[in-house]
């Protein structure tokens, strides 16, 4: 990263501790910007939360009609349910519109994934009362949390500098 994007970093988002207990607190992900294409990282995302977590997951995406079985809705507000995590994977400037829409459904965290980060959108979003994560991925700490990270080819068990000789 440039000097430049490091000191525009201001703002401080929750400890590993306080992530876990939004994580845990949580009954419901609504996942805006999600894919049916598997290449994309959101659809990783759903299948890890859909097999490995206990949430009731929601689809938000205008144009797909169904991902992973379960039913698309275009945008937040045609959830059946307010989500009490809203993970975004949509692209910088689209952002302050996401926040508007999880405010006015009352979601209570708004998480942006890995790569996102918008200070005045995190500023707005804890003036209405919301928790904020930012630049993380909802499923890597969901794994870390919770010994899953295997599932990932993250934690292989083994420690070595050398490569793994197979036969």
């Amino acid at each position: 990263m440039s000097a430049d994007l490091e000191t525009a970093r201001t703002w401080e988002g929750p400890s590993a501790p306080e992530r876990l207990s939004l994580l845990r607190n949580a009954k419901s992900v609504a996942i805006v910007g999600a894919s049916d294409k598997p290449s994309r990282a959101s659809y990783f995302v759903a299948t890890y939360l859909q097999s490995s977590s206990p949430y009731r997951l929601y689809f938000v995406n205008p144009v797909a009609k169904e991902i992973l079985g379960q039913p698309v809705y275009a945008s937040l507000a045609d959830l059946p349910e307010v989500p009490d995590i809203v993970d975004v994977f949509r692209k910088h400037d689209d952002l302050p519109g996401v926040l508007t829409e999880a405010k006015a459904v009352g979601a209570k965290t708004l998480w942006l994934q890995l790569g996102s980060w918008h200070e005045d959108v995190a500023h707005d979003a804890e003036e209405a009362g919301l928790n904020v994560v930012m630049d993380r991925c909802i499923k890597i700490e969901h794994a870390r949390f919770h010994g899953g990270l295997n599932l990932a080819g993250f934690n292989t068990g083994v420690i070595s500098s050398k490569r793994q000789v197979t036969a």
